[in-house]
């Protein structure tokens, strides 16, 4: 396990991050025998990723059958609403693989409260896992995907949000938005989605270049908090990554 300590990586542009993303995807998937879990994201950042997935050699040869796709955070809207963040997984590659339905995790936006969708979403991750509780020895994703907001956000764990703290519950209602679209939200918290073999950020575009400066020189933001049991990588493209990162 190496903890927090995080490895930088830059690529050319954002379908080099894709490319290194789907490999390393498909590698730690081979690495569990059984059922394996993945936790994605929305945001624009992974969208090439998914576009990927649903191409060969990955439409053919990843074992869908027994490869479940958790999501680290959800939009509190209708499962076909466009801001839905399982919705554009679904579009881009979950719905045109041999995925099966059961296999698909999305979050119960049609339960009364973001607070009670994330109480369902914990019982679900806890039958999948087995346990009540995490076990550091035993992670609970084999892949976690991340992405980073313009104001240090990471899933929907906002600057100075309660939720930052939350150390028992596995999956917290974020009743409001810190930032743009201002629906509330589902999101796991830190240590749950800590529970993982590799975590892996997918940060592209130089509007991200700021904000990312900012988190790498561990700003107390919440994309800064993040940790992982495992590996723990970021995967820049070029017009992202700041300068000291950029290589130029």
């Amino acid at each position: 396990m190496t903890g927090n300590k995080r490895t930088i990586i830059v690529l050319s542009d954002a379908q080099a991050i894709a490319a290194d993303a789907a490999t390393r995807l498909q590698a730690r998937i081979a690495q569990t025998s059984g059922p394996v879990a993945i936790c994605i994201t929305g945001g624009e950042s992974p969208a090439p990723l998914y576009a990927l997935l649903a191409c060969e050699p990955y439409r053919g040869t990843l074992p869908w059958h027994r490869t479940h796709w958790f999501i680290g955070d959800e939009r509190f809207v209708p499962a076909h609403d466009p801001l839905s963040n399982m919705g554009m997984a679904r579009r881009l590659f979950l719905d045109r693989v041999d995925a099966p339905a059961e296999n698909i995790h999305a979050m119960e936006t049609s339960a009364g409260t973001p607070t009670a969708a994330a109480r369902l979403y914990e019982l679900e991750l806890k039958r999948f896992y087995g346990r009540d509780e995490l076990d550091p020895g035993r992670p609970l994703f084999a892949l976690v995907l991340m992405g980073l907001g313009a104001d240090g956000h990471t899933a929907s764990l906002f600057p100075h949000a309660p939720s930052l703290h939350e150390r028992q519950r596995w999956v917290v209602g974020v009743n409001e938005a810190g930032l743009a679209p201002f629906v509330p939200r589902v999101t796991l918290t830190l240590p749950t989605l800590a529970s993982t073999r590799e975590m892996l950020f997918l940060v592209t575009g130089e509007e991200k270049r700021a904000i990312l400066a900012r988190v790498l020189a561990r700003e107390d933001l919440p994309a800064s908090c993040a940790y992982s049991q495992g590996a723990l990588v970021w995967l820049l493209d070029r017009a992202a990554a700041p300068e000291e990162h950029d290589g130029g």
